[in-house]
């Protein structure tokens, strides 16, 4: 198969998928950024007492849980500007990626959490902390940890869901291969290029939950 690649194409079109991936990681880290945001406010509000605060963070995050972030993105494209808040495609996508995976992220951040013992609560309690206190230097420091693992996995989602900003001309690395395939007519050198970039992304990523497992969670010496 690779033999029938026509790779003068290939190398000629680099650049601009050089330029295509630079705008993926772009995406992807100011929507993984954002997805914090959201997911620490809403994770935040999941875990009061306060019925008030609680049922619209749960809402959210069940209510983009259960719907596809094809519909949600394209609620956003296109039903933002009927109430006029038309926004470039750009500031949308991203803006889809954030609302999506904090939904994901406000759950791994709760269930780091809820693991810590509540004896720690208590504890920190007692000594005349506040709640926020408690939750700042007592209780996230010991959830962290645990967390950034899972946290990897939603970014490495969160790369590839990126690809569907193609769907609303975004210049990204999916656009990219889409644009070889429709003006060369060279669909498989486009995809074949597309998914090496996703490749190395992911195997970064990946990378980078290794190094943290191994620094953080070294195998123990005999």
């Amino acid at each position: 198969m690779l033999s029938d690649l026509n790779f003068r194409v290939i190398a000629e079109t680099l650049p601009d998928f050089w330029t295509g991936f630079l705008s993926t990681l772009s995406l992807s880290l100011a929507g993984f950024a954002g997805a914090l945001a959201v997911g620490i406010i809403a994770c935040a509000m999941s875990i009061q007492h306060s019925r008030l605060i609680r049922a619209p963070a749960v809402a959210y995050i069940d209510l983009i849980r259960a719907t596809p972030l094809l519909a949600q993105l394209y609620f956003l494209y296109f039903g933002l500007p009927v109430i006029g808040l038309g926004m470039p495609e750009l500031v949308v996508g991203v803006i889809a990626l954030s609302v999506n995976s904090g939904a994901y992220v406000a759950e791994i951040i709760r269930s780091g959490i809820i693991a810590i013992p509540a004896g720690q609560m208590e504890a920190s309690a007692s000594s005349g902390m506040t709640y926020w206190q408690q939750m700042r230097l007592v209780i996230l420091p010991q959830a962290l940890r645990p967390m950034v693992s899972p946290l990897i996995g939603q970014a490495i989602v969160l790369v590839k869901d990126s690809s569907l900003l193609s769907l609303i001309s975004v210049l990204e690395l999916t656009r990219t291969g889409q644009t070889l395939a429709v003006q060369r007519f060279m669909p498989v050198e486009g995809l074949t290029i597309t998914a090496l970039g996703y490749l190395i992304i992911y195997f970064g990523l990946k990378l980078a939950a290794s190094v943290w497992n191994r620094v953080y969670h070294p195998m123990p010496s005999h």
